[in-house]
């Protein structure tokens, strides 16, 4: 049987939304608290990861890491979204661009920079989501954000104007914005024809079942949910005594003999199942977020 709190990673097919994936899980579960991190927009395919039930309240922990994507380009085309669903806008001539040439620019967009969201995206300005300002043709300001692009490498394709690409990038990174750009450097303009997230932080897409998968795994009564702890592998961890475990759960400090580098802590109880993510004040730690009682444990009385 399934046990709805914890981590289930999805591999999204292309032509839905995230907030669809999330809808058929929360069916397929019988489950209302399911929640993702990180948005894939309809063309994209690959890793999204969910949280399910009360472990919807670690999500953040997956929102800010590092993401891996390979995809496709075309040169010449520009489009209202940057991408391969969006309304062709105008053309521009491709000139001969060599493979060592794409990737020495492409080298050149590595690092911390600031990037401007595009208008057709979830991002919301006063209010509004700004695809839905798109739609009634109006353009807003948007502010720049920061994102560091770690790696990004291109290569060569049997057509001239498409080219293949994979990048390592920071969350927040619009990957249709970022080919955009190398278009410009090029002197031509260009969008996504294909995207897929292979990764994100921890999480990788092998690891992901589709929603096909999903349904057939949860009908044979096999267990797809990995525990909360699978969201904050990454954080320092303490093993709980009974009564610390108790007292956290009644929302007091505790006082730690060991001393830890990190601003947050992953508090485990005797079995190493998550109980509470803590935050020093002053000499002892305090539950920032604590979770409820997994079914088999210890009655604390």
């Amino acid at each position: 049987m399934t046990t709805n709190n914890g981590l289930i990673l999805i591999d999204k097919p292309r032509g839905v939304t995230s907030h669809d994936v999330v809808a058929r899980v929360r069916k397929i579960l019988d489950e209302r608290r399911v929640g993702h991190a990180g948005t894939l927009d309809p063309m994209a395919t690959g890793l999204l990861v969910l949280g399910i039930g009360p472990a919807t309240r670690l999500l953040r922990f997956a929102q800010g890491e590092t993401k891996l994507y390979t995809g496709t380009f075309r040169l010449g085309v520009h489009t209202d979204s940057l991408d391969a669903e969006g309304q062709v806008m105008f053309m521009k001539p491709v000139p001969r661009i060599s493979a060592e040439q794409m990737s020495l620019v492409a080298r050149s967009m590595q690092g911390p920079q600031l990037q401007t969201p595009p208008m057709v995206s979830a991002l919301k300005v006063a209010g509004k989501r700004l695809h839905e300002l798109a739609r009634q043709g109006v353009e807003v300001e948007r502010e720049p954000r920061s994102i560091t692009v770690q790696r990004f490498e291109v290569a060569a394709t049997a057509d001239e104007t498409l080219w293949d690409f994979e990048v390592e990038c920071s969350v927040g990174t619009y990957v249709r914005v970022l080919a955009s750009d190398l278009a410009q450097r090029l002197d031509t303009v260009g969008h996504l024809t294909a995207l897929r997230r292979l990764r994100s932080g921890e999480h990788d897409v092998q690891h992901a079942l589709d929603l096909d998968q999903l349904e057939r795994c949860v009908t044979q009564g096999e267990h797809v949910v990995s525990p909360p702890l699978s969201f904050v592998e990454h954080l320092e961890r303490v093993q709980l005594s009974v009564d610390q475990e108790r007292r956290i759960r009644m929302g007091q400090r505790i006082d730690l003999d060991e001393s830890y580098q990190s601003s947050e802590i992953a508090a485990v109880d005797e079995r190493g199942v998550l109980v509470a993510i803590l935050r020093p004040r002053a000499e002892q730690w305090k539950p920032e977020l604590v979770l409820p009682v997994e079914p088999g444990s210890a009655q604390l009385g």
